[in-house]
């Protein structure tokens, strides 16, 4: 049995971490991390959480409790300066690790990287297209996670000038700390684009693409679940994506005609795919369809630290819906 500590466990992406955690057949939880927590017992959370499970600390003391794998859930400019425990594995869920280029923090994560000479030590790591390369894994974002399981695969079939990703989030990929646009009022019965034109996993997709896309996110009124719509202009897209999923236990290519549903993946680690072409245009169309908290994040998370640790891919996580 090996061990994990999870940092920033009280956000969403924390909780999320941390269900999988508990229901892992090969990871033992030895540390919560909490700063507005801290000292707390675990109900404090959630009151499902019983006794047995230990009292939340600092983030900085569960980062030092001797686990194999740490789960950091932070904000990004405090998973920045993360000091990483010497032979642990850390699986970032945060921005913070995600691009090569340090100078590209300050433009669209607003703050300079405090350790911009160790991000060559970090491995971006989409298990399904290029699984972690080094006990340190830049966990992807949400929005970038199911734009490169719809492209990247098909990058060299595409033309590179005419992608356009149309983007559609639930409001729980605003995170769990109050603001304004993700108030009720603002988010039912609405649906408005933000970030447009400048939203931080644009770059994300371009670094890991090789090339620059259209990128527009939009806000849902629902709690959980992400859908991108790629538009492109190629030939044997289908054919590829099912060559290149057929054996990933997370990802499925739909049958012809059959769309990607957010009812499907929502409270699940998978991911759907579904190719479509355009009558009038002749344009291909690539669906995928993800829970932006489960294979969007702390899925993803738990799928990259098994892989680091060698134990089996999908221990611990949600394969499978309600209709398996």
């Amino acid at each position: 049995m090996q061990t994990a500590a999870i940092l920033g466990a009280s956000g969403y992406a924390g909780q999320e971490t941390l269900d999988r955690v508990l229901g892992h057949p090969e990871l033992e939880l030895v540390a919560l991390g909490s700063d507005s927590l801290a000292g707390r017992g675990a109900s404090a959370l959630d009151v499902r959480l019983n006794g047995h499970l230990p009292a939340f600390l600092p983030n900085e003391e569960a980062l030092a409790a001797g686990a194999d794998v740490v789960f950091a859930c932070l904000g990004n400019e405090e998973a920045a300066a993360l000091a990483p425990p010497e032979g642990a594995v850390v699986v970032d869920l945060s921005g913070a690790h995600r691009l090569k280029d340090a100078a590209l923090y300050d433009e669209w994560y607003g703050f300079e990287h405090p350790l911009p000479g160790a991000l060559s030590d970090w491995s971006y790591a989409v298990p399904e297209l290029a699984p972690p390369a080094s006990r340190l894994v830049a966990n992807p974002g949400c929005y970038a996670t199911a734009t490169l399981l719809a492209l990247a695969p098909v990058a060299d079939l595409i033309d590179r000038t005419s992608v356009v990703v149309d983007a559609k989030s639930g409001v729980s990929g605003a995170g769990r700390a109050l603001k304004e646009s993700s108030h009720a009022g603002a988010v039912l019965e609405n649906v408005a684009p933000y970030r447009v034109g400048t939203h931080q996993h644009s770059p994300e997709i371009e670094q890991a693409l090789g090339f620059a896309v259209c990128f527009v996110p939009h806000l849902l009124p629902v709690r959980r679940g992400l859908l991108v719509t790629c538009y492109v202009n190629g030939d044997g897209v289908s054919e590829r994506l099912e060559e290149t999923y057929a054996d990933a236990p997370l990802v499925r290519v739909l049958p012809q005609g059959v769309a990607p549903e957010l009812a499907r993946v929502q409270g699940t680690d998978t991911a759907e795919l579904g190719v479509f072409e355009d009558r009038s245009t002749g344009k291909t169309i690539v669906v995928c369809a993800l829970d932006n908290l489960g294979k969007g994040a702390a899925g993803q998370a738990v799928q990259n630290a098994n892989l680091a640790l060698g134990l089996p891919e999908t221990a611990g996580l949600r394969v499978g819906g309600v209709l398996v």
